[in-house]
């Protein structure tokens, strides 16, 4: 896939760019990058509410691809995420929170949110609050904008520039090199080595952060041995009495 491959298109209101990405995707071998100017109704992981302000980045990929594959496509799509705020800010703290949001000064700017569309394509919904943060009383983890954080970009300049990158990675993927961006992501994700919470629906897990497997999962070595985990949502030990 190369960067000229997508199709971008820009529209200037919608309840949610992966529901509208959909009406898109009417041929084989398309690729598809819808961005809203506005979003009133986005949603995150696990049924969540996606807070979509003013000036911040709505965007939704459509693509072919294999979905017995999705947690390496996850993997590539954090990393591409991480290289672009990144790019955009080379001495600034930019951490990578698993499975694919991003943490700017060790706060969320970013969420990410994978369904299946219509065949085999494939949907990535992609929000990063570049202007604006929602207030951090009603999320579940403390959240800001790259504007906050000195970080000076829009909508309109991430879109290419994120597209590009993820192009990248997405060929290396696609190559069979998935160990390379297995070790790219590791390098850069918040955690590894030390102790975590993970929450899943009502079972809370503590361990020691080993990183991902080949497959995007993470791997956490509890006290009853090591443990694999698909889903869930990470806390990390800050503080010494720190409960989540």
């Amino acid at each position: 896939m190369k960067y000229e491959d997508w199709q971008i298109i820009t529209v200037d209101k919608v309840a949610s760019t992966n529901d509208t990405v959909r009406d898109y995707c009417c041929e084989k071998g398309q690729a598809i990058a819808l961005r809203a100017i506005e979003q009133t109704s986005g949603r995150g992981r696990r049924g969540r509410v996606w807070h979509s302000l003013k000036g911040n980045l709505f965007l939704s990929l459509a693509f072919e691809y294999k979905p017995e594959n999705i947690g390496k496509l996850v993997i590539v799509s954090a990393l591409s995420l991480w290289q672009t705020i990144k790019n955009c800010a080379p001495t600034t703290n930019v951490k990578i929170k698993w499975p694919n949001d991003i943490l700017v000064n060790n706060a969320k700017v970013s969420g990410m949110l994978l369904e299946k569309g219509e065949d085999d394509y494939i949907i990535i919904g992609i929000g990063v609050n570049i202007k604006q943060a929602p207030e951090n009383k009603d999320i579940l983890y403390p959240a800001t904008s790259l504007a906050n954080e000195g970080i000076v970009t829009s909508s309109e300049d991430f879109t290419p520039a994120f597209l590009q990158i993820f192009s990248h990675y997405f060929n290396i993927l696609q190559r069979g090199e998935f160990a390379m961006l297995r070790k790219m992501w590791t390098a850069n994700a918040k955690g590894i080595g030390k102790k975590i919470f993970v929450n899943q629906e009502n079972i809370k897990k503590e361990g020691i952060f080993l990183g991902i497997d080949d497959d995007g999962c993470l791997l956490l070595n509890t006290a009853n041995g090591k443990k694999k985990i698909l889903v869930g949502d990470v806390f990390y030990i800050e503080k010494e009495n720190d409960v989540f």
